[in-house]
């Protein structure tokens, strides 16, 4: 299984950034999705996570900012947008699937795709 994320860039304060995550692979069912970022020397901190129910979960921070959507298991892919930007939102971020492959039924393993890295300048 391979995640794709992709949507990152520079962006000024209080513009928006849309980032998109595509599983692919011997992808079963996806139980869950999202995004993390880490700033330089800090670990991976949860942005948005949905589940394959659609029951959403965000970081204090982003809460009212950001958006995931919902799963689409027909293209196994989820976006993140992210509206009214502001510096400390920039870091690298990754995107995460709990999935379920075809050679593993009934076993979730996370899976992460490469980070896209996500620039506001003030």
């Amino acid at each position: 299984v391979q995640l794709q994320a992709s949507g990152g860039g520079l962006v000024q304060a209080g513009g928006s950034l849309r980032l998109s995550c595509a599983a692919s692979g011997s992808v079963l069912s996806i139980n869950a999705m999202g995004w993390y970022r880490q700033y330089p020397g800090k670990e991976r901190e949860m942005v948005a996570v949905i589940t394959g129910t659609g029951s959403a979960h965000y970081a204090d921070s982003v809460k009212g900012r950001f958006t995931i959507s919902s799963i689409d298991n027909a293209e196994n892919t989820v976006t993140l947008q992210m509206n009214n930007l502001k510096p400390e939102d920039t870091a690298v971020y990754y995107c995460t699937g709990a999935v379920q492959t075809a050679q593993r039924v009934g076993i979730t393993n996370d899976y992460w795709g490469q980070g896209t890295l996500v620039t506001v300048s003030s």
